[in-house]
């Protein structure tokens, strides 16, 4: 590798890039990042962070309307500032960004502000510099998808939707991902009259049926306006508002669109096309268990390659690839079974594991535990919210290979129950298990009969 510039030159300083390039350079390697954006990337600036500091605004709402029932009077109404949560926000990821350079520069790591392009399996060019390196990792991420319809140019994407100028009234998301049932929650929490477009009968897909059925009915019941078997055919701006033409036929006069339709590789301008790399059927690029292209001294990892689009998967892979590509010992391949995820929707949902409706694929023969309550907190808060808890069992071997939680902290509750159901625990052993009480979390331990089979 003394031949080269670099061992590894990293495009990319996010979550994954960033994470490669430190531990490659414990190692030893030397090791460059391009990054022609932001650090952190897309969950530090424009994603996994904002979105979780906006959740949390959007839940003193609920737990101003709470206080009453637990003796708690506010001297006025409550009254919120877009313009203090969108700026309190910038300070935070401007922070974090300075964080993030902080780390690279004490790992010893260089750091060049601007996009690179690579010009073949071993050079890369960026800011008119042309740089050599035995490895070349991309790890650019993904960027926003906008579909195309008559007025598109007046949606914002979920890069724009954190600062918008000002606060929207009515707030209209299109889309029927994480991104679109956070969002219509959040600004629903935070004042708007939030609506929720999507082409499909159910939003989540992919998620376990009851989840996604229950959490369409607590959205609905707490104001989120669900159009369902619909999509935008077109906006118009009227005045200061936008009209917006459903294909069902209804019409909505809204103050902001956002188009949370998912995101795509974001590899335009990389030069990989010029050294025809091999490409998934979805336009990611397809890697080994190694990480490696099609050109085996090009690597990638994260969303740009279809895996699982969440931070702590680029991160893991990132630390596999440092131990295949730097390390002496050559590692299995990375497991990607059972991990776990949040959707900070409200209420939130925490899942790990196998739905109802894969387990019954996979297994056969399972058994079923539910428990549809009203939390303690809501016996004097008035509230009408209901949490879920769920697990589904392997009948013949009693491992619980799914469990599912909708309710206040399910991302903090299942990340606990994602070790048991990653360590392949049983039934028994859950049963085994004293519960913590009183707490919701302790269902999850006290549901003896099953609900179904």
């Amino acid at each position: 590798m003394s031949d080269f510039d670099y061992d590894l030159f990293v495009i990319g300083a996010g979550s994954g890039g960033v994470r490669a390039a430190r531990t490659a350079a414990a190692t030893g390697a030397r090791v460059a990042v391009a990054e022609d954006r932001y650090l952190g990337g897309t969950c530090v600036n424009v994603g996994c962070v904002p979105k979780k500091l906006y959740s949390y605004a959007a839940h003193f709402h609920e737990a101003f309307e709470d206080a009453g029932g637990f003796g708690w009077h506010l001297p006025e109404a409550p009254r919120f500032e877009w313009a203090t949560l969108r700026d309190n926000k910038i300070g935070e990821i401007k922070r974090l960004n300075e964080i993030y350079g902080r780390l690279l520069e004490t790992a010893g790591v260089r750091l060049i502000n601007g996009r690179a392009r690579v010009l073949d399996a071993h050079h890369v060019s960026v800011n008119d510099e042309t740089l050599s390196a035995a490895k070349i990792l991309v790890a650019v991420g993904g960027w926003p998808w906008v579909p195309d319809f008559p007025g598109n140019e007046h949606v914002v994407d979920s890069n724009r939707v954190f600062d918008l100028e000002a606060f929207p009234e009515r707030f209209l998301v299109l889309g029927g991902g994480y991104i679109a049932v956070e969002f219509a929650s959040i600004f629903n929490g935070l004042g708007s009259e939030a609506h929720l477009v999507y082409r499909g009968e159910l939003f989540l897909r992919g998620f376990d049926q009851q989840v996604r059925e229950f959490t369409r009915d607590e959205m609905a019941k707490k104001g989120v306006q669900l159009h369902f078997e619909a999509n935008i055919a077109s906006i118009e701006k009227v005045e200061e508002r936008l009209r917006v033409s459903l294909t069902n036929g209804e019409q909505l006069e809204v103050d902001a669109v956002l188009a949370a339709t998912g995101r795509r590789p974001h590899l335009e301008g990389l030069g990989l096309d010029q050294l025809d790399i091999a490409l998934t059927d979805s336009g990611h690029l397809r890697v080994n268990e190694r990480f490696e292209t099609s050109v085996p001294s090009i690597l990638a990892l994260g969303d740009v390659t279809g895996g699982p689009e969440l931070t702590p998967v680029a991160l893991a892979e990132a630390m596999q690839l440092v131990r295949h590509h730097f390390d002496e010992a050559e590692p299995s391949a990375l497991d990607y079974r059972n991990i776990p995820t949040a959707v900070f929707c409200h209420p939130n949902i925490g899942t790990v594991g196998l739905s109802e409706e894969q387990a019954r694929e996979a297994c056969g023969e399972i058994r079923v535990y539910v428990a549809d309550f009203r939390p303690m907190k809501h016996t004097l808060s008035g509230s009408s919210e209901r949490c879920l808890m769920k697990l589904v069992v392997d009948d013949e071997s009693d491992v619980v290979v799914g469990a599912h939680m909708v309710g206040e902290e399910a991302g903090e509750v299942i990340q606990g129950i994602a070790v048991a159901v990653r360590a392949g625990l049983t039934k028994a052993d859950f049963d085994a298990t004293v519960g913590i009480h009183p707490t919701g979390a302790e269902e999850f331990v006290t549901m003896r009969a099953p609900t179904r089979r």
